[in-house]
């Protein structure tokens, strides 16, 4: 049987309302689907029991506080934003592994929350999870291929309940629920941003340097391959962005040589996150995005393009 959309909606928000009844309830969103979605089930269903909250971890896209102001403006929604750019940065000096990092975000959003939580005396915490977020972090007796920062990551103690509406679903089922409930174009069909952030797409200990780099780097791939979608020369990615390898390459700046940071650009083919295929960008694409990152960001000096497909790679570089 197809997935109905409009079923969902009124399964999830009865479902809702019945797991929160009178208590208050905070949301988190991040600017992507998932979490807008689960907001706005979140509201229909207790309207005047909820509290959104935003995060700024500093390992946003460019420009990403802003952009999610506007959207919750737009959509009528009161957004509380919380600065915690130095206690994320601070919380993963010295982390080097995958694992770890993504543990220590996952611990630190649930301590922020737990903290806002009290001021409101809210008793759940509504996420945006969904299937393949706790399927990757090794549910059901599966071997964990990554932990998600919302499943995997939590903490094994927490002082809020959680509802996670979308749970059962994968992306293409989240983008439909969201057409459905109205949203605009530009968050049903965003391209899907990893929970922990920019701290995946740089490999090894994350600094506030190595952020902006990233930062800087996924805005020039996003905007060239945006911008060659739009001339029709190519079909646009599930996903695409840029990561940092940890390790330099000697170069040549002018007359000068050069040791600098590699990054890679990555966009894939999927339907739901679980396989993806690497995808064919014109090469043209490919050299403005090598020639703006090296020109843009003057720490970075080779720039590689990753056609692995997952398996055997996965999307993300951590």
């Amino acid at each position: 049987m197809p997935f109905d959309p409009k079923k969902f909606i009124t399964q999830s928000v009865e479902q809702i309302r019945k797991a929160i009844g009178k208590e208050q309830a905070i949301t988190a969103v991040s600017g992507g689907v998932d979490s807008f979605v689960a907001a706005t089930l979140a509201a229909r269903a207790v309207p005047g029991q909820l509290h959104v909250i935003y995060v700024d971890t500093g390992l946003m896209r460019k420009n990403e506080t802003d952009e999610v102001r506007k959207t919750a403006k737009a959509l009528g929604v009161e957004l509380k934003v919380i600065d915690a750019r130095k206690r994320f940065f601070d919380g993963l000096k010295g982390a080097g592994d995958p694992e770890g990092k993504r543990k220590i975000i996952g611990e630190l959003f649930i301590r922020i929350f737990e903290e806002e939580a009290k001021k409101s005396r809210a008793a759940f915490l509504i996420q945006g999870t969904i299937a393949p977020d706790w399927i990757e972090s090794g549910g059901l007796g599966r071997d964990t291929i990554k932990s998600h920062h919302n499943v995997g990551g939590l903490p094994e103690k927490m002082d809020l309940r959680l509802c996670e509406p979308l749970r059962e679903l994968y992306k293409h089922e989240v983008r439909m629920v969201g057409k459905e409930l109205g949203l605009p174009e530009s968050i049903h069909q965003r391209q899907p941003f990893p929970g922990p952030g920019l701290a995946v797409r740089i490999v090894g200990e994350v600094t506030e340097e190595k952020a902006k780099i990233v930062q800087d780097a996924c805005f020039v791939v996003e905007n060239e391959i945006d911008a060659a979608v739009k001339a029709g020369k190519m079909e646009r990615p599930w996903q695409y962005f840029a990561a940092l390898l940890p390790s330099k390459t000697v170069g040549v700046r002018g007359d000068e040589r050069a040791y600098q940071y590699t990054v890679i650009v990555r966009a894939v083919r999927s339907l739901d996150g679980m396989t993806a295929n690497f995808s064919h960008i014109p090469s043209d694409v490919l050299e403005k995005i090598s020639t703006r990152i090296t020109n843009e960001i003057r720490s970075v000096g080779r720039v590689a393009y990753d056609i692995t497909n997952k398996p055997p790679g996965t999307i993300e570089m951590e």
